[in-house]
């Protein structure tokens, strides 16, 4: 129906639409680094048909669109705008209103005349007509392309097949044949400081023998040289002086094979460091002195900064000096960032590092670092730091929407305070309130779940020191790793109809980074005391559902005792995605944590009677917890993904109780778990969602829904193992980009010890695999840039709990998924689950 909207006779005589372009012969070198020399893109097409709705929605609305009478309406409006300015010339308010206003309607009306009307621009796409030219001209770019690869015999073709309605399909025809290996690699450098520098680093050299000829290592080599002397003082090297030459492909024996033989070839190459022109070496600098200035003004000029800084207050330490202007700020702590030093050899790392040291302590909105004299190969330095605010106030409100609750308002106002005692710590006080409404394990006449009202109060207070507090000198190793120590408070409050709870938190962390890409977190105390009261008869109701799910063997009742629990931590980040990027990239993150570890002192029975009413009351725990979270992100086209996730991870109490606190065992199901099931009520193992007390394989069923188990309790784990993969890929511009996502979602938790209570919640490897549940489905994303909305809806493929007793009679229903039904979205034994969440799942 779509190819049919799409008129051949808009195309005009001998005109082409190119709607695919395949690639084959290659081998070596991967379809995307061909593709990216194609500038032209074809248009999209449905699963390769030549089906393009796209092109029919740009040519309905070219049908309504003029450009012409566009660009006179913008004639119009600017004439207009010149005319109102002159008469409100003594008005500047009403000049900056009228301002304002014709900077929207003109780009408004740029915009529409530069890309069309809204339906051209957000659901259109313009058709690519294929030119003939273009096809040889990427043809010949491709054979260039690998040439530089090191392919010298490379042969490039294309040819071409109509499809129907006057549409094309461009295929390119690679030939590589044998590509040509570096057998010898010379250096000649002019420098003998240099040439002693340069062989002693070959060892991280791009260039190896052995590896094809490759223009790409070539240019990271003489990258690599230059960076290695600007870190030995040598200001002024550039990599214009690095030249490879002499490529030899040695053909002396060759020269009888024909240009497609398979034999593998051999090249010798020469690379040159020149001196600079009529010099026998290359000059070294050195830093000179090193000026520190903070200062609010930071359009002064550099060479009055200069002239002007005698005649501040001044500190020195380790030859650099600092003018303050009577700010109270430790000169040790910046000395810790500042890796410049009068008289050191020039290195460009440290310059570098300096500029990222001095501005990821969060406490200057500016950093500069000039050269303000070079004379006798001495360069002096002059650092000027303008600071943020001392004080800030930040207001942020919004919605707050989970996928059990209805949309409720939240606000949180935040008070920060920089350079508190004068060692650049930052204080910050946040006090955070939020409704929404819920729904609980109560139900109406019609079965339906009841949503009532949540009140949440929070607010948390920390201390955030950029150095590691601990005594000795070995703290200062850390310096150059960006370390933060956080201190903090927090108190939450929660307020609902069926429990009042509240939690009391104070924590204490050290953070460093050895790489942008490499985080490391310790923990080392994180004290929780939790409190749960409930003094309403509906509370009185929760509670003693409470207490039959206890008999049940469900440990959700524990996060309603009056506790306290202790642990540290140790946390390792590896992270090389970049946001806004779309490469090859991992993420992996481990930690380990160790829960009431000074209760080991104690035997488990003293324990006990500290719990007695009589002495706290209070629960106490100890655990050990250990997570493994991986991804990795793989580029299918510039704006196509395919991204993996396994999660896994496992918590062992060994205290009195035998568990670890509610909210450090797993759960799975969720937008950003399990996606066909409901946040936190998929398994443990194949256990039921509900079941009644003795009869562990009969289902409860939903009262509303009686083709669906009942989901009310959440479902915590002492292992979790889950696995994702997800398509993602754009669909068309409409404020955001608006992108589409297809998922698998495969996992479960497990229980680790066995309870008589309760059946196939225990993990066992000859058991396990069939307890596996497996989820399905797609989603969509609005991208802001700033932020992502997300929508997904799954379904279930496998459910381990779909295997109990009906009337005494076994059924298996794990394969669920024939049993979903457009029909039945919401009302069938596999209804459609949405999720909502902010960015990715991962």
């Amino acid at each position: 129906m779509f190819s049919a909207c799409v008129s051949s006779r808009q195309f005009g005589n001998n005109r082409y639409l190119l709607t695919a372009q395949i690639i084959r012969g290659n081998d070596a070198i991967s379809d995307e680094q061909l593709e990216s020399l194609i500038p032209q893109k074809p248009n999209r097409r449905i699963l390769g048909l030549p089906i393009t709705p796209p092109l029919w929605f740009y040519q309905l609305g070219l049908r309504s669109y003029n450009h012409d009478a566009v660009l006179r309406e913008l004639e119009a409006k600017t004439n207009e705008f010149e005319q109102q300015s002159q008469q409100l010339a003594d008005q500047p308010k009403a000049l900056k209103r009228l301002n304002r206003r014709f900077s929207r309607e003109a780009k408004r009306l740029r915009q529409k005349a530069e890309e069309g009307n809204w339906l051209m621009r957000n659901l259109g796409e313009q058709p690519s007509y294929f030119v003939e030219s273009d096809a040889r001209t990427n043809a010949a770019k491709m054979q260039r392309f690998l040439v530089d690869k090191g392919f010298f015999n490379a042969q490039t073709s294309y040819s071409l097949d109509t499809l129907r309605r006057r549409q094309i399909r461009a295929n390119y025809q690679i030939k590589e044949n044998a590509g040509f290996h570096l057998r010898t690699i010379l250096y000649s450098i002019a420098d003998p400081r240099v040439d002693s520098l340069v062989r002693a680093s070959l060892n991280a050299s791009q260039l190896r023998v052995g590896d094809r000829y490759d223009v790409d290592n070539m240019a990271a080599e003489r990258v690599r040289i230059e960076s290695l002397l600007r870190d030995q003082g040598y200001y002024l090297f550039s990599r214009q002086y690095i030249r490879a030459t002499d490529v030899d492909t040695n053909r002396n024996s060759l020269d009888r094979l024909a240009a497609d033989s398979a034999v593998r070839r051999p090249v010798s190459v020469r690379v040159d460091i020149l001196n600079p022109p009529n010099q026998l070496a290359h000059p070294i600098f050195h830093f000179g002195d090193v000026d520190v200035r903070i200062s609010p003004n930071a359009d002064a000029d550099v060479a009055a900064l200069a002239t002007q800084i005698s005649r501040l207050d001044t500190v020195t330490r380790n030859g650099v000096t600092y003018f303050l202007e009577k700010r109270n700020i430790s000169t040790r702590l910046l000395d810790g960032k500042i890796l410049l030093r009068p008289g050191a050899l020039y290195s460009q790392s440290n310059y570098r590092n300096t500029q990222r040291n001095l501005f990821l302590l969060n406490q200057f909105k500016l950093i500069n670092l000039n050269f303000v004299d070079s004379t006798n190969r001495q360069l002096r330095t002059l650092i000027t730091a303008t600071p943020l605010d001392k004080y800030e106030t930040t207001l942020e409100g919004g919605l707050f929407v989970l996928s059990q609750a209805q949309p409720g308002p939240f606000t949180n106002v935040t008070f920060r305070v920089r350079n508190l005692f004068g060692g650049l710590e930052t204080f910050e006080a946040t006090v955070r309130y939020g409704l929404e409404y819920q729904t609980g394990f109560a139900t109406d006449q019609a079965g339906s779940q009841k949503p009532y009202p949540s009140n949440e109060f929070g607010a948390i207070t920390s201390l955030i020191f950029p150095q590691m507090l601990f005594p000795g000198r070995w703290r200062f190793r850390f310096n150059s790793y960006n370390p933060r120590t956080q201190l903090s408070i927090s108190f939450n409050n929660t307020i609902r109809p069926d429990y009042k709870r509240s939690l009391l938190r104070s924590t204490m962390a050290y953070n460093w980074q050895t790489t942008p890409a490499k985080q490391f977190s310790l923990l080392i105390a994180d004290i929780n005391l939790i409190n749960a009261s409930f003094d309403t008869d509906f509370g009185k109701a929760f509670q003693e559902q409470l207490k039959q799910q206890q008999a049940l063997g469900s440990t959700v009742y524990l996060s309603f005792r009056r506790s306290l629990s202790s642990s540290f931590s140790f946390a390792y980040t590896y992270n090389t995605n970049v946001q806004g990027q779309n490469r090859r990239s991992n993420f992996f993150r481990s930690a380990v944590e160790s829960g009431g570890t000074t209760l080991n002192l104690f035997s488990n029975r003293t324990i006990e009677r500290w719990s007695d009413t009589s002495v706290t009351g209070l629960q106490f725990y100890k655990f050990l917890r250990f997570s493994f979270d991986y991804r990795h992100y793989v580029p299918i086209k510039t704006r196509t993904t395919l991204a993996f996730r396994f999660n896994t991870g496992l918590v062992y109490g060994y205290g009195p109780g035998q568990t670890a606190p509610y909210e450090k065992l797993f759960f799975a199901g969720g937008s950003n778990s399990i996606r066909g099931w409901l946040p936190r009520r998929l398994g443990p193992g194949a256990e039921l969602p509900q079941f009644p007390i003795g009869q562990p394989r009969t289902p409860i069923l939903n009262p509303r829904y009686p083709q669906q188990f009942a989901y009310t309790f959440e479902k915590p784990g002492d292992m979790l193992i889950e696995a994702s993969a997800e398509l993602r890929g754009r669909l068309f511009h409409f404020g955001g980009d608006i992108n589409g996502a297809l998922f698998v979602d495969a996992g479960n938790v497990w229980t680790i010890r066995d309870n008589p209570n309760r059946y196939g919640d225990v993990f066992k490897l000859s058991t396990f695999v069939p307890q596996i549940a497996v989820g399905t489905g797609v989603g969509l994303r609005v991208d802001f840039s700033f932020f992502v909305i997300r929508f997904d809806g799954g379904i279930k493929v496998w459910d381990p709990a779909r295997q109990y007793l009906k009337n005494g009679e076994l059924v298996d229903e794990r394969f669920l998924l024939p049993k979903f039904s457009l029909r039945q979205l919401s009302s069938g034994p596999n209804p459609l689950t949405i999720n909502f969440g902010i960015g990715y799942p991962f």
